[in-house]
Parts: structure tokens; C-alpha cells; sequence
């Protein structure tokens, strides 16, 4: 008998290959920092998580060629595995694990793959608060199910978070719940807007397409857990009579140009967020966790 792959609907993986592919990730992660080398990780990671550890990385091999001086390995236990049932491809399930760095957090990962023939890769990197991490709806089996991005069973589509994240960080509203990476960080940007001498501007921006496509699995509850991605760009004008802060080292490194009256930084963010189940008491998404990383700068 054939089985057609991108007709039925197949759990992703099993839980020895998952864990297979979370201890390769952290070997080759621990590689690419201890010697400051993208290259050393990269079959590894992929979308928001890779443009974030590559700059990092980048950053750090301008200013120490020989390699990270600080290196400490990651270690990655108590690991639970989700993996969802689906139809087609990517493929892909979740990893939540205890880690050694970052306090008492769980490492939530997601990792993807477009082909048999084709490696596990970290999409999603977002470290998440003990206890959390909501409970999965699974089968009998124990398979997950993945939400499709475009449900209308949930307070907002996953295909359109993004977007709404974006809009709620210039505009505000109803849509997210207040914590961290909402209320308190729109927040912290307008104290930051206008300052002695200096003025920031924010662009905020969805990525939703490609490796950068977000990612859903139900909730016991009927909501979803959502991973998503986001860019952003943070511009500092200099009044005149002004400068601009100095940057530190890691951030020079990721500069072209020289910087005079403005200053714009590039970041790329990825996000985990628990969207409810549509006609549920609180319709407002919450978001768990959030890690971003700066890639580029440009000084005028």
C-alpha cells in the first residue's frame, strides 16, 4: 500500500525522532556559539529564530574572532514532546523543555520540515513562564491537533496576528490582554519617544509567509497556542545640537553607515500567544513569551 504524505493525515513525527532532532539542534546551537559561526547551525534553524541567531552570532564573531569567550553550553531537559497529526507539508511539533540559562522559564520550540528528505529546523524560540504552557487537546494516541491558520473558531484567525499585534502596538485596543510584550511595552515605546535631545519613531511590521508562517495547535479549552513572527524598526533622530546614544559593540557590528542625526534599527521577533476558542468568556489573546533580536542597523 502507498501512502501519499501530502494527502493523509499523519502525525508529524514520533516522539524518539523529536527528540532526536531537539539534541541535534542544541549540539549544533552550542557548536555555532562556542565559536561564533552561523555556519555551524545553520541545517538547524530556519525563519525568525535563524535571522535572530545569525545576527547574534555575527555580531559576536566581529568582535571576538577567536571564538565566544563567554560560552556556556545549553543544556536542554525535561523535555515534552506535542506533535500534531496533519495533512501535507511543512510538518512540524512543538518542544518544551527546562533549560539551563534564562532562570526558571520553559524553552518552547517549534520545529519544521518541508520534506522527508529534509532536516528537522528550529522555526520558533520563545521561553515561557512555569505552569504557562496551556494543556493540548490530543486523541486517544496522544497526537495533537493543529489549528488551521485560517480558522474562524478562535477570537483571531493565526493567519492574521501578526497583523493585529502589529496594529495594537500603534494603536492600542481590545485585542490582547495587558502583560509584558503588550500594555507594558507600548508603554515603555511612548515614555521612550521623545526624550532630551532625541526623538523614536516605530515601524511595526506582520511576517507571515514562508518560514515565517505561523503555527497553532488546539488547546484542551478549544482555544488555540499560537507561534508567530513579527519585524520591527526603531529609528533615533538626533535634535540638533543632539547626538546619538553610542551603541554598544554587538550593535556596531550590525551598523552600516555612519552614525550622525538618525539611527535605525531592524529587529525580527517571534512570539507565542494563547488565542481563545470564539464565543469563550474572554476573547482577549494573551501573549506568553516573546523573544527579538536585532539584525541590521543603518547610521546617517
Amino acid at each position: 500500500m502507498v501512502v501519499h504524505g501530502e494527502r493523509e493525515v499523519l502525525p508529524a513525527t514520533t516522539q524518539a525522532e523529536a527528540g532526536k532532532a531537539l539534541r541535534q539542534f542544541t549540539a549544533a546551537y552550542n557548536k555555532a556559539d562556542k565559536a561564533y559561526d552561523s555556519s555551524l547551525d545553520a541545517d538547524h534553524v530556519t525563519g525568525a529564530l535563524e535571522d535572530i541567531d545569525r545576527a547574534r552570532l555575527k555580531a559576536g564573531a566581529a568582535n571576538n574572532p577567536g571564538g565566544n569567550p563567554a560560552h556556556t553550553p545549553l543544556e536542554l531537559s525535561d523535555a515534552k514532546f506535542t506533535i500534531p497529526k496533519k495533512a501535507g507539508w511543512p510538518r512540524w511539533f512543538v518542544a518544551d523543555a527546562a533549560g539551563n540559562k534564562g532562570g526558571s522559564v520553559r524553552w518552547l520550540f517549534v520545529f519544521t520540515r518541508g520534506g522527508l528528505d529534509e532536516p528537522w529546523e528550529a522555526a520558533y524560540l520563545t521561553l515561557v513562564a512555569p505552569g504557562k504552557v496551556p494543556e493540548f487537546k490530543k486523541d486517544k494516541d496522544g497526537w495533537a491537533e493543529a489549528v488551521d491558520v485560517n480558522s474562524a473558531r478562535l477570537a483571531v484567525k493565526p493567519a492574521d496576528l501578526g497583523e493585529q499585534y502589529t496594529t495594537y502596538l500603534k494603536n492600542g485596543g481590545d485585542v490582547f490582554a495587558d502583560g509584558a510584550q503588550t500594555s507594558v511595552w507600548r508603554a515603555e515605546r511612548k515614555k521612550d519617544a521623545k526624550r532630551p535631545g532625541l526623538a523614536t519613531q516605530y515601524i511595526d511590521e506582520p511576517l507571515a509567509s514562508g518560514d515565517y508562517a505561523p503555527l497553532a495547535l488546539r488547546t484542551a479549552d478549544g482555544g488555540a497556542l499560537v507561534f508567530f513572527s513579527t519585524h520591527h524598526f526603531e529609528k533615533q533622530t538626533a535634535y540638533p545640537g543632539s547626538s546619538i546614544p553610542t551603541p554598544g559593540d554587538d550593535v556596531l557590528a550590525l551598523t552600516k553607515g555612519e552614525i550622525k542625526q538618525s539611527f535605525t534599527m531592524e529587529f525580527v521577533s517571534n512570539q507565542v500567544a494563547l488565542d481563545p476558542g470564539k464565543g469563550s468568556d474572554d476573547q482577549e489573546v494573551s501573549v506568553l513569551g516573546r523573544i527579538q533580536g536585532m539584525t541590521s542597523a543603518q547610521g546617517e
